[in-house]
């Protein structure tokens, strides 16, 4: 399990508003295990608080993501163009993806920290962030599919 940033703590330091409606939606993110959308993120929130609106909700995702504290992914379009949101992890790592069941799995490894270093210093460059997806299917899947055959 890869360790996420404490999101509450972050915002804290940084000395930003935490309004009622504010703090259920990152209350919301940080215990969330998987990847939210939009609409699964204002369900999800107005448990906590039912006076949550859709706008609280975008203006919140994107001050996380202006502050470099959850990440934006497009997962490979599974759902079209539906963006997910996950806390910022103390690692980089990959998406793997299925296509069948829409599963997905984080993924990190030291050949993977090996990667990264060897693109930067290969192009002189400061790697902040990096985003990678794989899709395919996943081994469940994978085994249905041969037994179809």
């Amino acid at each position: 399990m890869l360790q996420r940033i404490d999101l509450l703590s972050k915002l804290e330091a940084q000395g930003i508003r935490l309004t009622a409606q504010r703090r259920a939606l990152v209350e919301t993110i940080q215990q969330t295990a998987g990847h939210l959308d939009v609409a699964s993120l204002l369900e999800k929130a107005r448990k906590r608080d039912s006076k949550i609106d859709r706008a609280t909700v975008y203006r919140t995702i994107e001050l996380l993501k202006k502050l470099e504290l959850i990440d934006e992914l497009d997962l490979m379009h599974l759902n079209g163009e539906k963006h997910y949101y996950e806390v910022r992890t103390q690692k980089d790592h990959l998406h793997l993806t299925c296509f069948r069941c829409g599963s997905v799995v984080e993924f990190t490894s030291s050949t993977f920290e090996r990667l990264k270093r060897e693109i930067a210093k290969e192009n002189l460059f400061n790697i902040q962030v990096i985003r990678l997806e794989a899709g395919g299917l996943c081994q469940h899947c994978a085994e249905k599919n041969e037994g179809k055959n």
